[in-house]
């Protein structure tokens, strides 16, 4: 098929090609703030884990349904379990799901059927979480990880029965009021 008139064939009037990029140089993980492909772990630094704000999403689901006794906020109740759930997640290597939520809200009781014991236990802790990261990241902490490997259906088994060890309670230095 011929060219249009307004085409031009002279080698000159062509669009230059640019000239040919390199291949490009290996990367590594050499300057001071890169973590390289392990992460780092120890005291405060947290669970680390792919997508973890989308908890924030999820944890609307639950606003209707926390079951808070006298003296307790949501927000708190919220925040200390956030923690929770998002260790769980990270433990199976994930973003969260909405089954992180409902194991953290479980174990702490805020789902409803708490004992009296552990509303006592939970009232201090959970009290003004939001400007105590330390208190945030103890509670996160305490639960044991065999707890977190749990089903949800496994923890409504055993939900309210064995609620002592299921969170741990009694060991990093909480204990029942």
């Amino acid at each position: 098929m011929a060219a249009p008139e307004h085409v031009s064939s002279a080698l000159g009037q062509q669009p230059r090609r640019g000239l040919p990029l390199p291949p490009a140089r290996p990367w590594a993980a050499d300057r001071p703030a890169d973590l390289g492909p392990a992460q780092p772990v120890g005291p405060a630094m947290g669970n680390p884990g792919p997508d973890q704000g989308y908890a924030l999403t999820l944890v609307r689901h639950f606003h209707d349904r926390l079951v808070l006794a006298d003296g307790e906020h949501a927000e708190d109740a919220v925040i200390g379990c956030l923690g929770v759930a998002l260790r769980r997640a990270s433990l199976f290597g994930r973003a969260p799901v909405i089954h992180d939520l409902d194991v953290a809200f479980t174990l702490w009781g805020y789902l409803g059927d708490a004992p009296p014991e552990l509303v006592e236990l939970r009232r201090p802790l959970f009290q003004a979480l939001e400007h105590h990261y330390e208190s945030q990241r103890a509670i996160a902490s305490q639960v044991p990880q065999a707890s977190l490997r749990l089903t949800p259906a496994q923890i409504k088994a055993r939900w309210p029965g064995e609620w002592r060890e299921l969170l741990g309670a009694g060991q990093s230095g909480v204990t029942s009021a």
